[in-house]
């Protein structure tokens, strides 16, 4: 009878573990994930290659450090951030949400035009049935399942369309390889906003308040947050490489992708080129994918910083603004239309630029606040690798600030 309990709870605590890693992982590979890394892969070539091991490394730090520290204080985010800086929680929620907000704009405008892409049917309308998907997923009696089984196989969905793609393209892969160890050039608003859209804002957060949720916190389990986040890691890592090696050997080939215009799609001419119309349909289900489950995972973690305003909000009560979170980006997309390519970038780069200010609290708690963590002895090696890429990220954004900015007079 106690082995059978065991094996169950152990099948649930597993179960939570991969969920909370397909959510973060499905979260950074969203539209705007598709969008940032063709745009930077026509701009800079094979060097862009660097950029992509560099945000890996960056994201690799960043969630270590975060996923340990929510699972060990047992507290949100932004409770977290108010313990240990009285305030900061209130600024550090604040930038989550909105950040979180106009991404979820551009999530919901990504999953219409892969509708467009695969049906001919107008944007607006694939807005509203992609939002309605959404919506009704928070809305089951069973939400918390549902999200998690949308998010596993949303994310294998995607993994193999965009490893199908690079397959039928022939990328230069001794030079892209060459290059990320020894770019040509080095680009820091580039890197910037793919770390924004790969950890930053409110993505981070997203798996360790999902473990948070599934009650996969304290000391023994800490290995298991460890190794999870690990993963989540190396899952986008390896996919954002994929896709750059298969939009490179496009790139190579001789095609002209627009980045010029308005309402220009980088990645679905760089898909259609590649492989004729297959290739263009092949583009709207991974876009649909991607903007229907970065859908729910924005709204999902954005939702949870609420509690930085009122602590004691129920479940009920979080899946009801989770579905006005997503009714109202909904709402603001059918009123301003189809979101061009460059509001995913210009929110990446927000992101990005939000993500030292949060990590800056949770390493700063790693190694100077015993007391919230139950006295937990915090690696040294994460809180050096922690500092390190404090300092980092700082400089990034400061010398991205107004690059990242421009990219709004291209909306």
């Amino acid at each position: 009878m106690t082995k059978t309990g065991k094996q169950g709870f152990f099948s649930e605590r597993q179960w939570s573990i991969v969920a909370s890693i397909f959510l973060m992982a499905t979260s950074a590979m969203g539209p705007g994930f598709l969008t940032q890394t063709a745009t930077f892969t026509v701009k800079m070539g094979a060097a862009f290659g660097f950029g992509i091991l560099l945000s890996i490394l960056i994201d690799y730090v960043v969630q270590q450090n975060i996923w340990r520290v929510v699972t060990l204080t047992q507290m949100r985010a932004p409770e977290v951030a108010n313990a240990a800086l009285p305030g900061s929680g209130y600024v550090l929620a604040t930038m989550v949400i909105f950040g979180g907000f106009f991404f979820n704009i551009g999530n919901i405008a990504g999953a219409a035009l892969g509708l467009n892409a695969l049906f001919g049917l107008d944007t607006k309308w694939g807005g509203v049935i992609s939002g309605a998907i959404a919506i009704l997923i928070f809305a089951s009696r069973k939400a918390s399942l549902v999200v998690d089984k949308s998010m596993i196989i949303l994310g294998i969905l995607k993994i193999i369309l965009v490893i199908i793609v690079a397959v039928i393209v022939a990328p230069p892969v001794a030079d892209a390889f060459h290059q990320t160890i020894l770019p040509s050039h080095v680009d820091f608003a580039s890197i910037t906003t793919i770390v924004g859209g790969t950890v930053g804002g409110y993505i981070c957060y997203a798996g360790a308040h999902r473990l948070l949720d599934k009650g996969t916190v304290g000391p023994e389990h800490i290995q298991e947050v460890s190794k999870a986040a690990t993963k989540g890691i190396l899952v986008v890592g390896v996919m954002r490489y994929i896709l750059f090696l298969a939009i490179l050997g496009v790139v190579v080939s001789g095609a002209t992708i627009d980045l010029a215009s308005k309402n220009a799609n980088p990645a679905a001419q760089a898909f259609q080129y590649a492989a004729g119309t297959f290739g263009f349909k092949l583009f709207g289900l991974i876009f649909w994918a991607a903007g229907i489950s970065s859908s729910i995972g924005a709204a999902y973690t954005s939702v949870t910083f609420f509690s930085a305003f009122k602590k004691d909000i129920t479940l009920k009560q979080r899946n009801v603004c989770t579905i006005i979170f997503i009714a109202a980006a909904l709402l603001l997309f059918v009123i301003l239309g189809a979101t061009p390519a460059s509001l995913l970038v210009f929110v990446g780069g927000l992101n990005g630029l939000v993500l030292p200010i949060g990590l800056t609290i949770f390493v700063y708690v790693g190694a100077c606040r015993k007391d919230l963590l139950g006295n937990y002895a915090y690696p040294k090696w994460l809180t050096i690798l922690g500092v390190l890429t404090c300092i980092l990220t700082w400089y990034m954004g400061y010398v991205s600030f107004t690059t990242i900015f421009n990219y709004l007079k291209a909306l």
